[in-house]
């Protein structure tokens, strides 16, 4: 028996096929995690309906996946895939995953592995906008590829177009999405933030900051607006400091480089923004600590910056596991190499609490996250807490070891997104279901 169109029927078939392949891309689902912190890169998830405690042995392990190599890279989740970086055949580069097995669906290469600092490798954070993932490497190639397929649309250069040199740590920001314009932080001496056209990687505007001094801070930029002024904020080199940078013009509109915002040798917490105030600490030796500002417009494109409140390396600094603002207040682990329990009320700079002691089980710096009405605790040694947030102390709910550890320097962030669970240790990736209902 033989098949064929008739005119009309080849026609619809025409029409359904083009319409198909004319679908936009899909968007970020409501639960997802997209980039680098979360949807709003605040380290908060907005999902409800998940565990408030866990069984003794932790949450449901729902599977572990290898052959991720070496890497810092917390994971970003969207459009059914997971997209972290790491390394293959002797190149940093960029996994696709399935978001419901792990399966590797794609791997695009990008520069050869620069020799290790600490087992760190690529440290970015992908991300995922309308069919695209923007990622920079360890060298400083900031690039775009499909999402489905990996394939290379444009790439970028920190070091040649930027002048920037490579840091101890390599290059470790995660590019924000802006509307039509990437925004990354090459450090370099044409430019210390730049935003770039999404769709061709040309320069839109680079903002230098000269002296760029100790060039990249391991930071990623975030979007705040002061009065009527939308600025992004970043976190520099130990020479550099905080600034803040116009978004539409790149203009240089503010910038602090004193007590909690200059620690030496690595400047990585991404600052807390509350309303027109600045929450900024960073670690190592003094004047590392930390800081809030509070930021004033003075003109259609001048802000001035009134500090409030300091502290200096030791009494209080976050070394590189985050912050996290909720209500009121920001909560994170004190101290270089460690994770004492710390809390500060973002409106006036002054301690709620911290713990002189480290949780029960505990040890090494730590790396958190928020959701549905619990922070998400993951300690160096590969503690796995639950703790509910309160300004009057640390309130540990739950807690558990990791699988099959590394026992190297695991310092991803968690990330929680449609119901689980992802922690990156080295070439695994471990999902966990934390829904409180079967998922």
């Amino acid at each position: 028996m033989s098949f064929r169109l008739l005119p009309f029927a080849a026609g619809v078939l025409a029409v359904a096929t083009a319409a198909v392949s004319a679908q936009p891309p899909a968007a970020p689902g409501p639960n997802d995690w997209p980039q680098w912190r979360g949807p709003n890169r605040d380290g908060k998830s907005k999902e409800t309906g998940l565990l408030k405690s866990w069984p003794k042995e932790g949450p449901p392990k729902l599977w572990t996946v290898g052959g991720l190599g070496t890497g810092f890279s917390t994971p970003s989740v969207a459009a059914g895939m997971i997209f972290v970086m790491g390394t293959r055949d002797g190149k940093d580069g960029v996994f696709g995953l399935k978001e419901a097995d792990g399966k590797d669906v794609w791997f695009a290469p990008l520069d050869p592995t620069k020799n290790p600092n600490q087992n760190n490798g690529p440290g970015g954070t992908p991300t995922y906008h309308a069919g695209k993932v923007y990622a920079v490497s360890n060298v400083g190639t900031v690039a775009a590829f499909d999402a489905k397929t990996g394939k290379v649309a444009w790439t970028r250069s920190y070091q040649k177009d930027f002048g920037a040199g490579v840091p101890a740590w390599g290059f470790n920001d995660s590019p924000l999405v802006d509307g039509d314009k990437l925004i990354c932080a090459p450090s370099g001496s044409k430019g210390a933030l730049a935003a770039l056209n999404l769709k061709t990687g040309a320069t839109v505007w680079a903002t230098p900051v000269n002296p760029i001094g100790g060039g990249a801070g391991y930071c990623s930029p975030v979007k705040m607006t002061v009065g009527a002024i939308p600025t992004y904020v970043c976190l520099l080199g130990d020479k550099s400091g905080i600034v803040g940078v116009h978004a539409t013009s790149g203009k240089l509109l503010w910038q602090y480089k004193e007590q909690g915002a200059i620690g030496s040798v690595a400047q990585i917490p991404t600052p807390v923004i509350y309303e027109n105030k600045v929450w900024v600490s960073c670690s190592y030796t003094r004047p590392g600590g930390a800081a809030l500002l509070e930021l004033k417009p003075t003109g259609a494109d001048k802000i001035d910056v009134k500090v409030l409140k300091t502290y200096e390396k030791p009494e209080l600094n976050n070394h590189h596991g985050g912050m996290i603002l909720i209500g009121k207040h920001v909560y994170f682990g004190h101290d270089q190499n460690k994770g004492f329990p710390a809390c500060v009320d973002v409106t006036t700079g002054e301690i709620a609490y911290k713990d002189e002691k480290m949780p029960p089980g505990s040890g090494g710096s730590v790396a958190i996250t928020y959701a549905d009405g619990r922070l998400y605790y993951r300690f160096q040694n590969h503690l796995m807490a639950l703790v509910e947030p309160d300004p009057t102390g640390f309130k540990m709910v739950s807690s558990f070891r990791l699988p099959e550890p590394s026992n190297k320097e695991s310092w991803p962030h968690p990330v929680v997104a449609n119901g689980r669970l992802y922690i990156r240790d080295q070439e695994k990736l471990h999902c966990f279901n934390v829904k409180a209902t079967t998922n």
